[in-house]
């Protein structure tokens, strides 16, 4: 398979001057006559002719050049330079690009509609590939990145409310994600001679359809969470209450009443509300 390779070519501001005095006594010869007129329109016509072998190459930027169906080499340099005027000059830009997929609507590993979507920084390494293996390889960039996170999206679950096992997910795992877009992403551009620079999620989030439901079961879950740790919490100071009280021998209690006082802690403590106590100036057992 054939790969880029790097020529470099004539200066052009020696040429442009050879260039000018030939135009320039090709102009002359057809006023003063003194060569025949056809020298002048030789002249004329390899001046004419020498120009279309310039060219300005800007910072990183390229010229391929192909004669006549066979390629001869790229042209790396920046700078003003003339080649043979029957090459054809490619102008392939090296420098990186921003690509930003449109938002795009997969199912996740659990079957989730999602909406996604991601930001691809790439330049071109080898201009032979670029010009040559692909018919459009800016076309081709676009495509085939889409190609990929709809692929990465497909195999990973959004969260793992439904797939606890799962180490890895598209919303908690970026860094990991991200990465795997990126090689994934390299992987199918290397056809084309595309270097990934960077790729990463731009946007992440439930269907239309099914974010209002999702959501609410992320509310619940987050209040079931919260719940357990307020639950978990009373327990101990109830405990730790029961304890005191034993140990200090301030009252004593039977079963009853320790179930009761246990109880009434935990409705307090557990409580979303704030508590209004009932004070009993009686005994315990009225």
């Amino acid at each position: 398979m054939k790969s880029e390779k790097t020529v470099t070519v004539q200066s052009g501001y020696l040429i442009l001057l050879l260039t000018l005095i030939i135009i320039g006594l090709s102009g002359y010869n057809f006023y003063s006559l003194t060569l025949p007129i056809y020298i002048s329109v030789i002249g004329m016509m390899l001046g004419f002719f020498l120009f279309a072998g310039f060219m300005a190459i800007e910072p990183n930027s390229s010229r391929v050049l192909n004669l006549f169906g066979t390629y001869v080499g790229t042209i790396k340099e920046s700078g003003f330079f003339w080649a043979n005027p029957f090459y054809s000059k490619r102008r392939i830009t090296l420098r990186a690009h921003n690509l930003e997929t449109s938002q795009l609507k997969v199912n996740d590993k659990q079957g989730n509609p999602i909406m996604i979507a991601a930001v691809v920084v790439w330049r071109v390494k080898d201009t032979y590939k670029a010009a040559f293996d692909v018919e459009n390889y800016e076309t081709f960039v676009s495509i085939q990145s889409e190609a990929a996170l709809r692929k990465m999206a497909m195999e990973y679950s959004y969260d793992n409310f439904e797939d606890e096992t799962a180490e890895i997910t598209l919303r908690s795992s970026s860094a990991e994600i991200n990465h795997m877009l990126e090689e994934e992403i390299s992987e199918r551009l290397a056809i084309a001679g595309i270097e990934v620079i960077e790729a990463r999620i731009s946007h992440l989030a439930y269907a239309q359809e099914i974010a209002s439901a999702m959501l609410q079961r992320q509310q619940a879950s987050a209040v079931v969470a919260a719940r357990s740790k307020i639950v978990e919490g009373a327990v101990g100071m109830v405990e730790m209450a029961l304890e005191a009280l034993n140990k200090k021998e301030i009252v004593h209690l039977d079963e009853e009443k320790k179930a009761a006082m246990v109880s009434n802690l935990l409705v307090v403590l557990c409580s979303d509300k704030a508590a209004s106590p009932v004070v009993n100036t009686g005994t315990l057992h009225q």
